[in-house]
């Protein structure tokens, strides 16, 4: 499919906390070979007191180009509809992570990808590669994030039509983490009859530095699962692509040491025991299942075991928690529908109907 030069023009938005890595993703994007991008929008959700914005390097072929605007601290979907709505008049808007690196010919990739989009296609995501250490295993937090790599509609790089985005009403700003409110939104656009392809553009996703605790922050996601039921139903992960995890074992260890503690208050030991059992039994699997993969270290094996205790209970909690705020939530509406497909159009598929297309490269494989 050829396209006019105009049909492929693009801004870039890229949501910042102001991470180090934003540098690198910004040098790598004005490094890129192939079109540049019409605008970068950068929205610092971490403004300074009285929305002051601290410096940030831009490089110098990207800088002429470049808006920086102050966020209001409400997480990335509300960066990024900040950023999609200041970035003009283009068909198209590409949302980086700042903590991503575009590959040396992202320009001329991301331009092929852009032209083989029919006029249904509402986005066009990378391809993910999360670089491993070579001489180890990974580390949990390590193989935690190489899940980008086969993870659905993820906005680490995504190109999105402009015109989907208005239909869409952008991201749902109710997702305050940097967690499925990219799958919302491909949700509500492929239940309005809109495609999603996968490109053929690679895009690097090293793995950021993180602290013993990582692991246990991210179970505030729960919360954000709790949202999506409500908002598309018990099937949204079957649609979705998202595996359901280990929450009813978590929900079952969590539950096991709360009823020890109960008898044990009671005074009915036995019963604590047993219950007791219960919660160390799965707990212990827990344990065991996330360090065999991993680099078996001293550090590693003392991270697992005390973080293992604390993530059944700080997930059943966040997603308890995420029920009862979201409790009143209405399921959201699809987005409008595409325009019609031109006539001559061979092998289109049926208007309205909710479905994954696929760009290949030529003469390669999905």
């Amino acid at each position: 499919m050829n396209a006019r030069a105009e049909d492929v023009r693009y801004a870039v938005v890229v949501p910042t906390v102001g991470r180090p890595q934003l540098r690198a993703c910004l040098e790598a994007l004005a490094a890129a070979r192939g079109p540049a991008p019409v605008r970068v929008v950068i929205v610092h959700d971490r403004p300074g007191p009285g929305g002051a914005l601290p410096p940030l390097e831009v490089p110098a072929a990207l800088a002429p180009r470049t808006v920086v605007l102050a966020g209001a601290a409400r997480g990335p979907a509300a960066a990024r509809n900040a950023g999609w709505r200041a970035a003009g008049p283009v068909p198209w808007v590409v949302f980086l992570d700042d903590d991503v690196v575009p590959g040396p010919a992202w320009g001329e990739e991301l331009a092929r990808d852009l032209a083989a989009a029919g006029p249904d296609t509402a986005a066009v995501s990378a391809r993910i590669e999360v670089p491993l250490p070579e001489d180890r295993r990974p580390t949990d937090w390590e193989r935690c994030t190489a899940g980008l790599a086969t993870a659905r509609w993820i906005t680490a790089d995504m190109a999105v039509r402009s015109r989907a985005l208005r239909v869409a009403g952008g991201f749902d700003e109710r997702f305050r983490r940097a967690f499925r409110e990219d799958a919302d939104l491909a949700l509500r656009l492929l239940a309005g009859g809109w495609t999603l392809a996968e490109g053929t553009r690679r895009t690097r996703h090293p793995v950021r530095p993180a602290d013993r605790w990582v692991s246990v922050r991210a179970q505030a996601g729960n919360a954000d699962d709790a949202l999506m039921r409500r908002l598309h139903g018990p099937g949204w992960r079957s649609r979705a692509g998202a595996a359901l995890g280990r929450r009813p074992a978590h929900l079952a260890v969590t539950a096991a040491g709360a009823a020890a503690a109960a008898c044990a208050l009671a005074g009915r030991r036995g019963a604590a025991a047993w219950c007791a059992a219960a919660w160390l039994a799965g707990t212990a699997e827990f344990t065991a299942a996330r360090v065999l993969p991993g680099p078996r270290d001293r550090s590693e094996v003392l991270t697992m075991a005390l973080t293992s205790v604390l993530i059944p209970p700080t997930a059943t909690w966040y997603w308890l928690r995420g029920l009862a705020a979201h409790h009143r939530v209405r399921p959201t509406p699809p987005a409008a529908p595409p325009p019609p497909a031109p006539a001559h159009a061979a092998g289109a598929d049926t208007p309205g109907r909710a479905r994954l297309a696929v760009v290949r490269e030529p003469g390669g494989t999905p």
